[in-house]
């Protein structure tokens, strides 16, 4: 995988200095964020309560977005969480997958070792998109342990048949600038190790801008998930057209 070029690390420099707390992520501005009602992305919640899928239901190809209230969809309708635009996005260019949105309030990468197997029990799933850590961040865990857990859901959903896209984050927590070093160069060193596709970070053009969040001024608002699905599917649509080329 490439190393982040000059100008784009310049780039995630202002936006990070913009405010000072990047990525509490499920925390809302706290130690805790309190869960909404759809805390859990509206389609884990169906997997995790109803009946199992269908044959018909199982062999559709599906791409899990696996994350936390990013993913989810903290303060947006289920239709404005950025797994349902991506969906969309998928549609309108002809791809027939379904995206499953397994974002759950609060997640962290321990959390995330120990639902991934569940997560991919969707049936089929043939696309993986990784986005944890934000959480593990902001308590100030060492950013090795996020990695080995990180390490560990890519290895399984690959273990599976999944592709993963590993979506990279950022924080300017109290814990210092070696500490962001440290978180980036983990991902990019994940990427490496694992070979997957790295989106270098999952709020390009959304972190840090008053009118792309919500008053919290963490969460992406409808305008913001609109950018964060662009980011997305701009690395995940070649890999959708190398697999239907196969």
């Amino acid at each position: 995988m490439k190393s982040l070029t000059p100008a784009f690390s310049s780039r995630l420099l202002t936006a990070l200095a913009l405010f000072p707390a990047l990525l509490l992520a499920a925390c809302g501005g706290g130690s805790r964020e309190p869960t909404p009602s759809n805390g859990m992305g509206r389609d884990a919640a169906r997997l995790g309560a109803g009946p199992a899928a269908t044959p018909a239901a199982a062999n559709v190809p599906k791409i899990v977005a696996f994350g936390d209230s990013l993913t989810a969809g903290y303060g947006l309708s289920p239709q404005e969480s950025y797994p349902s635009l991506l969906q969309k996005m998928i549609d309108a260019d002809g791809f027939k997958y379904e995206v499953v949105n397994a974002g759950e309030s609060g997640g962290t990468s321990a959390g995330g070792v120990r639902r991934i197997d569940w997560a991919l029990d969707a049936g089929n799933v043939r696309f993986l998109i990784l986005e944890l850590g934000a959480n593990d961040f902001l308590r100030g865990q060492p950013v090795a342990e996020t990695k080995k857990n990180l390490s560990e859901i890519i290895v399984r959903a690959r273990s599976r048949g999944a592709e993963v896209l590993l979506a990279g984050m950022y924080t300017t927590t109290e814990s210092g600038r070696d500490y962001g070093v440290q978180i980036r160069d983990a991902f990019q060193s994940l990427a490496d190790e694992h070979q997957v596709v790295l989106i270098p970070f999952f709020l390009e053009g959304v972190a840090g801008l008053d009118e792309m969040n919500q008053e919290d001024r963490i969460h992406p608002n409808a305008a913001g998930t609109r950018i964060v699905a662009a980011n997305v599917y701009r690395h995940l649509k070649p890999l959708l057209e190398k697999e239907g080329r196969k």
